[in-house]
Parts: structure tokens; C-alpha cells; sequence
């Protein structure tokens, strides 16, 4: 790549045709899910009931390869391929001899990631004439490309948004309903659950776990109606996977390899997007570091158990193997809205148990401190969430300057922060506090985990 070239791009006919399945290169399968009455593995039919056949069909699929339907890769090429970035400027402020790219995915029309799976999600259910989409959303990242996929499709969209996020990310809801999209803050009065919720606490400011909970029984309460879900399973991983495969392309076109790979982790998936192209390679041989960088606030990977646990609050879901902390866990409110589920989607976590990948976590006020950085030398401004991968690339880059390797770094910005200035507000205002989850909040969370063998 020539010293004045930042940026390496893909042409719409550089799209890829396929997903890629890391399912197909596990050493090892991966355990399946259970059902919480008979504590055996669940019958695929039996999740029909909330989710297109075709995406439960990809959810156990062992395919390397599935093929991406054209009438998602033309919605995707609205914005796809994303650009590769060498960040040139970010390099010299640090004064490493580290090369730092980042796959910016921030310009989908959403500003994140999330749509490559929400446009998936939406044309398997339209196909099979479902009427409405339900889903819970915590920075408002993913309600707002379901809403934006739903568009797309003339599908009503029903979006149950973690309580304190509703406050906190006013914008991201005017998203959702610019597209179209009825969104509630979450526990709500609009469900058994939520009603059950606030009763006991009228005062709760919600949590992933029970945001799902709500979106799942508005899908179970009606034949029209799926449920849909932004991270976490492995057909979520699957459609995210056009991140790495694109840089993949990139990275050769650079004449450069990755030695480090990065993003943030709340659910998994815009690091598992572009993180299991890559990883193939590892599984293959080749010598890769992948970090998966999560909040010191909710931290499932570096302290959270390996054990089967629900997905949702209300335990309505089939039994996951994960890292959990709990699904009755409610993190506190920090910014990064987006990392705050229990768990972590059970390929990632499958990856971590088998040595494939490392975990960090990290406090909110630094990784603020390194989206300005970022913000004040490549101009862009990074989402909350997206803030611990930048912090995760830099401690790496500046590992590089004390050592003088020259390591290439590659990570993922998976999203902007234009709807989140009012968290840059709080923060320059001092009223950004870094907070570290108390083991005894995580031990009263794993107490109530169901016991599988």
C-alpha cells in the first residue's frame, strides 16, 4: 500500500456472494441448545415458531458456505463494501511502528454494522409471509437497521428498547420511527412481562435480558408476528461475516496480513464479523491474536461463567452454552448500551473456551478518552460501544512502540456516535463515572442458573 493511500475500497461486484460459517471449522462441535423442560438438545421445529425456517435452518447449519439471496446483496450494496482504513494520522499521534487499519462500518445508513444481518433477518421472514418483526435493542443500534430492513420489505416493526437507553439515545428512536417502527422503553406496560417487571420495581431501568423477553412473547402471542435478535446466535454471526470477507480482500489488496485482530464485545457480533473469516486461518496454522474488548461494567467473558443459561429475563428462551453472568443480571447504565447483555453468543464464547481468542475489559471513561483520540486524528467519531475496540487497538499499538515490532492491527469500527453526543456531553462535564461489576452481583446472578450437566 503506498505511503500517501489511506483508504483500500471494494467495487459493488467485490460484494460477496456467500456467508461464511465458522461452524464448518470448529475442532471440536459446538454444544447445542437445550430445551428447558426436557434438558435434551431442542428440536429446530420447535424454534419455528418465533423464526424464519430458513435462519433456523442456518442456525444449525455446518455449510462453510451459504449463499447470500441477491435481493439482500442489493440492499446491501447501498452501502457495502465498506471501506478498508489505514489510520495513517492515529499511527503518528501514538508513535508507533505499528500499521492500525480499521473496517469502518460505520456507513451503512444506520451508522453500524448491525443492518447486515437485519436485511437478512427481514427478507427470510418476509418470504415467508410473516406481517411483523419484534426485537429488543439496547443503544438503539440494531432497533433502528430492524426498522430500516423492515422498510425495505413493508413490514411492521415492534422494538422494545432497554429503559435507560430510551432516555439516554433520544435520536436513535427518532430513527426507528423515521422508518417506520413503534418502540417502547423497556420494562414496559405493553407485555405480561414488562407489566410483572415494573410492578416489582416501577423504577427499573432495564436490561437486554428483559427487553428480549418482551419482543419474544409479542412474537409467541401472535401467527404474523417473529422475533428476531441482533447478536448472539450463530445465524447473527453467519451474516455478519461479509465484514471480514470484505477485508479479507482488502487486507490483500493492501499487500498486508493482520497479526491482531479487535472489536468490542456485548452480544458478539460485529467481532464475530469480522473476526471468523479470519479465524479459519488460525484454526489452520496461522499465528493471529483476536481480542474481544467488553466493559469492566458487564463483563462476560473475563468473569462470567461457561454454563448453559437463558437468553432472556423471563426465561421464554431455549438454554444457550455461553459465557453468562446471569440472566437475571441487570447491568448498571453505562453508555455503551450495546455491551450490555449477560451473555456472550455461544460461537464466541466457544472460541474463547478452545484458546482461539482472548478477552478485555475495560473502563468506560478510558475508552472515551480513546475515541477522542481517534475522533481528533481520524475525524471520526466513534460510537460508545465501538470506543473499546479503538481503546483495545491503541494499548496494542502502544505495546508496538515499546517493543518496536511493527505488528499489523486490524479492528473493527462498528458504528458512529453522531446519535450518542449527549454521552461526549456527560462525559466532558465530568459525569462519566468507571465502574467495576462486584463479584457478589455476579454470584447472586450464576446462583439462579439452572443446572445442566
Amino acid at each position: 500500500m503506498p505511503d500517501h493511500e489511506k483508504r483500500v475500497l471494494l467495487r459493488e461486484k467485490d460484494l460477496p456472494k456467500a456467508w461464511y460459517n465458522l461452524l464448518a471449522d470448529f475442532p471440536e462441535p459446538l454444544p447445542p441448545p437445550i430445551h428447558p423442560a426436557t434438558k435434551q438438545p431442542i428440536d429446530p421445529r420447535d424454534l419455528e415458531r418465533i423464526f424464519a425456517a430458513e435462519l433456523v435452518r442456518q442456525e444449525i447449519s455446518s455449510d462453510r458456505w451459504i449463499e447470500i439471496p441477491e435481493e439482500v446483496r442489493r440492499i446491501y450494496a447501498i452501502w457495502r463494501p465498506t471501506p478498508l482504513v489505514r489510520a495513517r494520522n492515529l499511527e503518528k499521534a501514538l508513535g508507533t511502528p505499528a500499521r492500525i487499519y480499521f473496517k469502518d462500518e460505520s456507513h451503512s445508513p444506520p451508522g453500524s454494522h448491525k443492518p447486515n444481518t437485519a436485511v437478512a433477518q427481514a427478507y427470510y421472514n418476509k418470504i415467508e409471509g410473516i406481517r411483523c418483526l419484534s426485537t429488543e435493542t439496547g443503544a438503539g443500534q440494531w432497533g433502528s437497521s430492524l426498522a430500516f430492513a423492515c422498510s425495505f420489505f413493508g413490514m411492521e416493526c415492534k422494538v422494545f428498547m432497554v429503559k435507560v437507553s430510551y432516555h439516554q439515545k433520544p435520536y436513535r428512536r427518532s430513527m426507528m420511527h423515521v422508518w417506520g417502527a413503534s418502540v417502547w422503553p423497556s420494562p414496559s406496560p405493553e407485555t405480561d412481562c414488562g407489566r410483572a417487571i415494573l410492578e416489582r420495581d416501577p423504577e427499573c431501568p432495564g436490561s437486554l435480558g428483559i427487553a428480549i423477553s418482551e419482543a419474544v412473547e409479542v412474537a409467541l402471542k401472535s401467527d404474523d408476528t417473529h422475533y428476531t435478535l441482533g447478536s448472539v446466535l450463530n445465524h447473527v454471526m453467519l451474516h455478519q461475516s461479509v465484514i471480514g470477507l470484505e477485508a479479507e480482500q482488502q487486507m490483500k489488496e493492501a499487500g498486508d496480513f493482520p497479526d491482531v485482530v479487535i472489536g468490542c464485545v456485548g452480544g458478539g457480533s460485529n467481532f464475530a464479523g469480522l473476526a471468523f473469516p479470519f479465524l479459519r486461518h488460525k484454526i489452520a496454522g496461522k499465528d493471529i491474536r483476536f481480542i474481544a474488548v467488553e466493559p469492566k461494567a458487564c463483563p462476560s467473558l473475563t468473569r462470567g461463567e461457561y454454563r448453559y443459561d437463558f437468553g432472556d429475563t423471563s426465561m421464554l428462551t431455549p438454554l444457550l452454552k455461553m459465557h453468562t453472568l446471569g440472566h437475571s443480571f441487570v447491568p448498571p447504565g453505562i453508555h455503551a448500551g450495546g455491551l450490555r447483555y449477560h451473555g456472550m453468543a455461544p460461537m464466541v464464547s466457544f472460541a474463547a473456551k478452545l484458546g482461539l481468542i482472548e478477552a478485555t475489559a475495560l473502563y468506560q471513561r478510558e475508552c472515551f478518552e480513546a475515541a477522542l483520540t481517534f475522533a481528533r486524528t481520524e475525524g471520526v467519531i466513534p460510537a460508545p460501544e465501538t470506543s473499546h475496540a479503538v481503546r483495545g487497538a491503541i494499548i496494542e499499538a502502544l505495546k508496538c512502540k515499546e517493543t518496536g515490532e511493527e505488528k499489523c492491527i486490524l479492528f473493527n469500527f462498528s458504528g458512529h456516535g453522531i446519535c450518542d453526543l449527549g454521552s461526549y456531553d456527560r462525559y466532558f462535564a465530568g459525569e462519566l463515572t468507571d465502574f467495576e461489576l462486584p463479584q457478589d452481583n455476579i454470584r447472586k446472578a450464576l446462583a439462579e442458573l439452572p443446572q445442566i450437566g
